[in-house]
């Protein structure tokens, strides 16, 4: 049925609203839309974490909300600027509105081997966790009100891990009578030095040169053309932040190849 209304017992009923596949962060009413849908996906999916009896949303949840607005995370860089007491990484993400073609926030974040519960961490770890950092801070700095009022604090929950500071538990100090003091030492000969262990040389692994902005813009840019599918564009965007500089410049000349032969063929059609 084509009509807005359908007619029962010569009464009107309004037809179904359609489910809204997308939203404008422009238009108050649809982000608070946004905000009940979004509250429900987190919960739904688990995508919270509980620091001290507040809710914290995992970057997963920050990247739903973002998606739903056509905002994309592009990794610029991420920098080794570790010392040699040190293990640490720096990165800065950039958001990209798929609709105005234009960057419309940034964050930067690092992460540390000095952190709690990270001293065990490997490299690839902490330079991970710095990306994550990262792509959560860009989207707090524009959309933590739509968080906020889908229930949740706004701050992602990336960002706690760092303030563990659950107090060291001490045993209590219990006073000794002479009876329970322990027995004077007797001198024994002193130890052997122990053997100091020789860590193994581990091979190091080859730098990887991440794709630059610019490329990635352009692949966005070209993703957008009308002859690429959404499954396609979909499917890129997913892997855009794990392309080196060499997979990049192929993925661009596919990409411009795609559209060079399809534009051909719907000209030839005609």
């Amino acid at each position: 049925m084509s009509e807005v209304t359908k007619t029962t017992n010569n009464t009107k009923e309004p037809a179904r609203k359609a489910k809204v596949e997308s939203y404008d962060i422009a238009r108050s009413d649809e982000t608070l839309h946004l905000a009940t849908d979004l509250a429900k996906f987190i919960k739904d999916n688990k995508l919270s974490t509980t620091v001290q009896g507040k809710e914290f949303v995992n970057v997963e949840g920050w990247q739903y909300a973002g998606s739903r607005l056509g905002i994309v995370p592009i990794v610029d860089h991420v920098i080794n600027v570790s010392t040699e007491t040190e293990l640490k990484y720096q990165a800065k993400v950039t958001l990209f509105d798929l609709r105005s073609g234009h960057t419309v926030g940034a964050g930067f974040a690092v992460c540390s081997n000095k952190e709690n519960g990270k001293k065990f961490y490997q490299e690839f770890a902490i330079m991970s966790m710095a990306q994550t950092r990262a792509i959560g801070k860009a989207y707090r700095n524009i959309l933590a009100w739509i968080i906020r009022a889908a229930g949740y604090e706004p701050t992602p929950a990336e960002e706690m891990d760092y303030g563990n500071n659950t107090p060291e538990v001490k045993a209590p100090v219990v006073a000794q009578t002479a009876a329970d003091a322990p027995a004077p030492a007797v001198a024994a000969e002193a130890p052997a030095p122990a053997m100091k262990a020789v860590p193994a040389e581990q091979p190091t692994a080859p730098a990887v040169t991440y794709a630059s902005a610019a490329q990635k813009e352009e692949i966005i840019r070209l993703l957008n053309h009308p002859v690429i599918t959404r499954q396609e564009k979909t499917k890129m965007l997913l892997n855009i932040n794990r392309l080196d500089e060499e997979r990049a410049t192929q993925a661009i000349a596919k990409l411009k190849k795609a559209i060079d032969d399809r534009e051909n063929g719907e000209s030839a059609a005609a």
